[in-house]
């Protein structure tokens, strides 16, 4: 890689301390409720005290840094990513600035966004490893469809696991860590820096939330980084089609499942409307496992994310070492599917 690269990558990781180190101190004296979480009462709050939700600022801005440097520089602008990441930000930092967007409406607001900005960019799935859904998507409609949802549920579950230190931020690192070497063995190696750039950028915030976290990702930075992976992981599916989609799919599966079944429990279980937050998603569940045995509450916050993270990134050994395998793909991902399964079931039963 070119030596300048390295020096952008210092440039965005100091900016992005400097940025968690003054321009909060600023907007703390501007405004000291501006951009603050102190909803302690909603059922994902861990925190009891307030915490500042401007970590998705310092990411933003950090990327839009890095997409001036390739434009001026390489001339190249991944467009995909400015536009889908620029208004889901926008959108998560409505929430973040507390404007009581109703469930509902944001989710039927993300679904317009994104029916926009896949035709806008033309951005689209042509292989999904299962021969009769690929014969679907040669229909637009619901090549469409299919594509807007495999965004809702990525941008939606960054949004569902947020909120325990670390656990989104080091998910993140270890998605984009894959991608990043994924591109640069296969020659990709623009795609790869912009990853990697964004990667650096990421583990700056981490410095700021784990163990302990002074300030939070907020809605606009877990809506970002899941539309950064999705457009990420799309654009590596299309450049390298050799590779599984199925591996793409363990590569996202913890992300994608943890929304998937939160939606099945809540309408086939509990009779509930899926949109509205509840105590009962895995990481809450393994959180309240782990206080029962030590009374300490930022232990078992900050376990949280180790075990699952590290559980992860075990589980995805196999599926890298065999990823242009699409049987073995397929398969293995059935594991995951049986696995969290397995553990949710075991989890629940030892809070009872």
């Amino acid at each position: 890689m070119d030596p300048n690269n390295f020096i952008l990558i210092f440039l965005l990781v100091s900016f992005n301390i400097l940025f968690y180190k003054y321009f909060l101190v600023i907007i703390n004296r501007f405004n000291p409720k501006l951009l603050i979480d102190d909803q302690f009462e909603k059922p994902q709050a861990f925190h009891d005290k307030p915490v500042s939700t401007a970590g998705g600022m310092g990411i933003f801005f950090s990327f839009l840094i890095l997409c001036l440097y390739f434009f001026l520089s390489k001339q190249i602008i991944y467009y995909e990513y400015l536009s889908f990441c620029a208004f889901f930000f926008i959108l998560g930092l409505s929430d973040d600035l507390k404007l009581n967007v109703r469930p509902k409406f944001r989710l039927i607001t993300m679904f317009v966004i994104l029916i926009f900005l896949v035709i806008a960019n033309n951005f689209y799935i042509e292989n999904t490893g299962i021969r009769l859904l690929n014969r679907f998507l040669t229909i637009d409609i619901f090549a469409l469809f299919f594509m807007c949802l495999c965004f809702l549920f990525i941008i939606n579950g960054s949004n569902l696991i947020d909120g325990y230190n670390g656990l989104l931020t080091i998910h993140t690192l270890i998605i984009l860590l894959n991608l990043f070497f994924i591109n640069l063995f296969h020659g990709n190696n623009d795609l790869a820096f912009f990853i990697l750039s964004v990667f650096f950028i990421v583990i700056t915030f981490l410095k700021y939330n784990f163990p302990t976290s002074s300030i939070f990702l907020g809605d606009s930075g877990s809506y970002f980084i899941g539309t950064f992976i999705a457009v990420s992981v799309i654009k590596t599916s299309i450049a390298i089609p050799s590779i599984s989609p199925f591996y793409f799919c363990i590569l996202l599966f913890y992300l994608f499942f943890e929304v998937f079944f939160s939606f099945i429990r809540k309408i086939s279980i509990e009779k509930k409307s899926p949109l509205f937050p509840d105590q009962k998603h895995f990481h809450m569940l393994l959180y309240k496992m782990l206080i029962k045995k030590n009374i300490n509450k930022l232990k078992s916050n900050y376990s949280v994310s180790l075990i699952i993270n590290f559980t992860f990134l075990i589980l995805t050994i196999p599926a890298i070492l065999m990823m242009n395998n699409g049987m073995f793909c397929k398969y293995y991902s059935i594991i995951f599917f049986l696995i969290y399964l397995f553990s949710y079931k075991i989890v629940n039963e030892k809070i009872k």
